[in-house]
């Protein structure tokens, strides 16, 4: 069966020096993510501790909504103390879902045949990235990797980007950022950088989301490789 049309996205590859890319949702297929918080780590808590898998969500719920959006949000020391277990190892227990999103591997393949910096920027925990770099060769692909954490802020925050740069050189007008998350570009867009997409199927296993206004929507890799 032929792949569906998608409609090409024009990038003036001349114009961009620099290639930012998320790690989950945006490398990586978020399902192995969702499946993990969402499932398999509800069921495991209630096993460990004795308690009903709804009190477990219940509890989990509550200190997800306490920490969205800042840095224990993707802090695995933080979850590791909320739970009480080695999370690292109830992740290992699953680790057979983490996958790369379609045609990903290609398009980082694809940058280097433009010569163009590439660049991992994620709020995934150290041991996250370690994580799934042992299950998905992906090291090799990157100049640089940047994780959040080094810089003690999330993505989102208002002062991520002049944090960064304090330490790393990014030249906002000739750099791509690709990403997943509405609230991450946003911070982007307003700290100057010039390139942005938002990736719209984070995860394969569900629907697409909707088109959002403000960025232009990114469902396919194939859609910005030149054949």
């Amino acid at each position: 069966m032929n792949a569906p049309y998608l409609p090409q996205i024009e990038l003036d590859w001349k114009q961009i020096d620099t290639v930012f890319l998320d790690m989950d949702g945006t490398l990586l297929d978020l399902h192995f993510d969702n499946y993990f918080w969402l499932e398999h780590l509800p069921t495991r808590y209630a096993e460990v501790h004795g308690v009903t898998r709804e009190q477990a969500v219940d509890y989990l719920n509550q200190h997800h909504q306490q920490t969205h959006g800042s840095l224990h949000w993707y802090c695995l020391d933080h979850w590791q103390a909320i739970i009480n277990t080695d999370i690292v190892a109830l992740k290992q227990e699953v680790a057979h879902k983490i996958q790369w999103r379609a045609e990903a591997e290609q398009f980082l393949r694809y940058l280097r045949t433009l010569n163009k910096r590439v660049v991992l920027l994620t709020n995934a925990h150290q041991r996250s990235v370690e994580l799934k770099f042992s299950h998905i060769p992906m090291r090799d692909h990157f100049d640089d990797i940047l994780i959040s954490h080094t810089f003690q802020l999330p993505k989102e925050h208002e002062q991520f980007w002049a944090t960064l740069e304090q330490h790393y050189p990014v030249h906002k007008q000739r750099s791509l950022f690709i990403d997943d998350n509405i609230r991450v570009l946003q911070t982007a867009r307003a700290h100057g950088v010039e390139h942005l997409l938002l990736v719209q199927q984070p995860d394969s296993t569900r629907e697409p989301n909707s088109a959002h206004p403000e960025f232009v929507n990114l469902l396919s890799y194939r859609q910005i490789m030149q054949a």
